[in-house]
């Protein structure tokens, strides 16, 4: 444990840290570089190995559209928690403002809704430039809701870096933020700030995203606040203004028409993540869950895109037998994610789409620091080799048997 501690973060954690075994095996994965994303994620299986494979993974049902440009996307039965489809589903991106879901599932039930909040400047002083804003002033009071209503609605992150400055601050709400992505299972995520905003190492995939998603909407004020289309929000004195839901496919803006049935939950954008959005909606009694992330095209393919599969997911995706699983939190019983063996893993990702899935209580599931231990195990074999091949050639050399090679 004090090599692996020593070898992703550096030798002073391993005297300060208090963190159970398991958080820092999550930890570890969420910390991976982005360069080494691709080999992390081949060594992911959290959900089942089908999940961990790259490329379209879908079983017995077709009809999926055709023009997906998104580097990563993910279908699920909210309730089941069953995967119908999905795309690199372990993908390590830019998350954007869905991140954001996350932040509400860590401190959302800190407060209560109809608290009042006087906004001070420090609350403010910390928000990256350039950051989407819902219009929040210093010296103005402010209640919970209202607080929310501007996190959900307009993606403000000075909302979100005032009800973290409530939570104790950011560096604590970050932390906390990271455990609860713990214990989601949610292991390709790492969080640098609680805002979504772009920052180097801030990392998810389509698979912990719908996780987030599905775990916010068992709180009614999580359902709630992302389902909300429009709220008047303070501006000062007994002034209000009114902010309207940016996410598309609720409301209808930029020549986009609602979905039928949506529920929520939450876009983002960045230029560095471009375009991110989890989506669920009910038709006839089922929900569904779809994230999209990073498409090629503008600001309307995102929703397009998610449209799409929701359609697909309501139609033929009824006939679809699962490819993976959406787990559960360990906190709620769900079982704790094991290791893979790395050349299993390696043989399932580069197996043909087609191939047999895992479902039900059959599926297997991933630490997420797998792909961090395969990598350093490779590591440490290649050194030893290196090191036995030094010492042969010495003896070589000094009992006068070694030859040298033409190249």
């Amino acid at each position: 444990m004090k090599s692996l501690l020593d070898a992703v973060y550096g030798p002073r954690v391993r005297e300060c840290s208090r963190l159970s075994r398991r958080a820092v095996l999550g930890l570890t994965a969420a910390a991976l570089p982005l360069s080494t994303a691709t080999s992390a994620a081949a060594a992911t299986a959290v959900g089942g190995e089908r999940l961990a494979r790259t490329g379209v993974q879908v079983r017995g049902a077709t009809g999926l559209p055709r023009k997906l440009t998104a580097r990563s996307w993910l279908v699920a039965d909210c309730e089941s928690g069953e995967v119908l489809a999905s795309f690199n589903a372990h993908r390590r991106l830019a998350p954007a403002s869905t991140l954001k879901m996350l932040f509400a599932d860590t401190v959302l039930k800190r407060f209560d809704r109809t608290e009042r909040y006087r906004v001070t400047d420090a609350d403010l002083a910390d928000i990256p430039a350039g950051s989407s804003l819902v219009g929040i002033r210093p010296g103005l009071t402010y209640t919970v809701e209202q607080l929310w209503q501007g996190v959900f609605l307009r993606s403000g992150n000075d909302a979100v870096h005032v009800l973290s400055h409530m939570n104790g601050g950011i560096a604590k709400t970050v932390a906390e933020m990271q455990a609860k992505a713990v214990d989601l299972q949610a292991l390709d995520t790492h969080v640098v700030s609680p805002d979504g905003f772009d920052h180097k190492g801030q990392l998810s995939s389509a698979y912990d995203l719908t996780l987030f998603a599905r775990h916010g909407l068992k709180d009614p004020d999580f359902r709630a606040y992302c389902g909300t289309r429009t709220a008047d929000f303070p501006a000062g004195g007994k002034k209000t203004f009114q902010i309207q839901n940016t996410d598309r496919l609720l409301t209808g803006a930029w020549g986009l028409k609602t979905y039928d049935g949506l529920i929520g939950v939450k876009n983002g954008y960045t230029s560095h993540a471009g375009n991110t959005f989890t989506g669920a909606a009910t038709r006839g009694g089922r929900t569904l869950l779809v994230t999209v992330m990073h498409p090629d095209a503008g600001g309307n393919a995102v929703y397009e895109h998610t449209a799409a599969l929701l359609d697909w997911g309501f139609t033929h995706g009824r006939s679809a037998q699962p490819v993976g699983l959406l787990v559960e939190p360990l906190s709620a019983g769900g079982a704790s994610a094991t290791p893979v063996p790395a050349r299993k893993t390696v043989r399932a990702a580069a197996g043909a789409p087609g191939s047999p899935a895992l479902s039900g209580s059959g599926l297997r599931i991933a630490e997420g620091a797998a792909g961090a231990l395969a990598l350093l195990g490779a590591g440490a074999w290649t050194l030893r080799r290196r090191r036995a091949r030094t010492a042969a050639a010495g003896e070589a050399a000094r009992t006068g048997s070694g030859r040298r090679r033409r190249r």
